[in-house]
């Protein structure tokens, strides 16, 4: 984790940790939301690529996602002079598929309720000898990722006593929860999206139901957690919640009213849970507010109480 700091630093933004106030509770907000390219998802793209090989380089890299990975990887991408081929579904925000095409990155898209986006992939890396760069099944991905604890731990002064994080994958939570192993982990999923809860609670990796009900959350819409962030979320005792789309809707307008953050509803769980009292707010407490990168009609739906 302290080599993944070293070796992304200049390359991610140290983002704010902001004072808020939840139920008489004052708690901290960790802006994820205000990193370049919208999300926490640079930091574990940047550390990934960054230890390709030259060789490895000039064949490029594949990666798939529903938007903040893609960005993260075509930004890295781009800055080390990669190819990048993105596999994105079909349904992904529009402002996600243009953030990342921006970036230089070729887009393949396929169809999350009938393809799988792992064999997509896994035919380019084949044909091309692209590397696969996953979005949370990676040790170097995990390790980029927790650097986002490493700073809550330096901007506090110590640890805090609970730290609560979006969780699609879980490479996020995961990587804070080695990063601090003092602090509590909570994790927060979409209701119905909520397979590394289901996990956790049968002690066995199980997928997303196909028949998953919608959310716009679709930052968090992963089909199935990795052995990796399962492992280490299980070892650390992480508790696991679930919060509605209009629970989501009111975390996000509160960012947006109190301190004029931007948060996508992805990155908005954390915040939503604690709001809705599912895990009880207690002094020391951090909320990691993940992402930014939403559709503006959405937001501005959801901003107005259209939601």
């Amino acid at each position: 984790m302290i080599d993944a700091a070293a070796r992304i630093e200049g390359l991610v933004e140290r983002t704010p940790l902001v004072e808020s106030e939840v139920g008489g509770t004052r708690v901290w907000l960790k802006c994820e939301c205000l990193q370049t390219g919208g999300a926490f998802k640079l930091r574990g793209a940047s550390n990934r690529l960054l230890q390709l090989s030259l060789e490895e380089r000039e064949r490029g890299v594949v990666a798939f996602s529903s938007g903040n990975h893609a960005r993260g990887v075509a930004i890295a991408a781009r800055r080390l002079g990669i190819r990048a081929i993105i596999v994105m579904p079909s349904d992904a925000p529009q402002v996600k598929m243009d953030g990342t095409r921006g970036e230089g990155a070729e887009i393949i898209c396929y169809d999350r309720r009938s393809e799988s986006r792992e064999a997509i992939a896994d035919r380019i890396s084949e044909e091309t000898g692209a590397t696969v760069v996953p979005s949370f099944d990676d040790p170097a991905i995990v390790a980029g990722q927790g650097t986002v604890g490493l700073e809550i731990v330096e901007q506090m002064g110590r640890a805090p006593k609970r730290i609560i994080v979006p969780c699609g994958g879980g490479g996020l939570g995961s990587g804070i929860a080695l990063a601090v192993p003092e602090a509590e982990m909570v994790i927060v999923e979409p209701e119905g999206w909520d397979d590394m809860a289901r996990s956790l609670e049968l002690g066995e990796i199980v997928p997303v139901a196909a028949d998953a009900p919608a959310t716009f959350c679709d930052a968090l819409q992963t089909p199935r957690v990795s052995p990796i962030t399962f492992a280490i979320l299980r070892e650390r005792g992480a508790t696991a919640l679930s919060v509605s789309d209009s629970e989501v809707a009111e975390a996000v307008r509160l960012a947006w009213e109190r301190h004029e953050l931007v948060v996508e509803p992805g990155g908005a769980v954390a915040l939503a849970a604690l709001m809705a009292r599912k895990v009880p707010p207690v002094e020391d407490t951090v909320v990691v507010l993940s992402g930014a990168n939403v559709d503006p009609a959405l937001y501005a739906r959801i901003v107005r109480g259209g939601i």
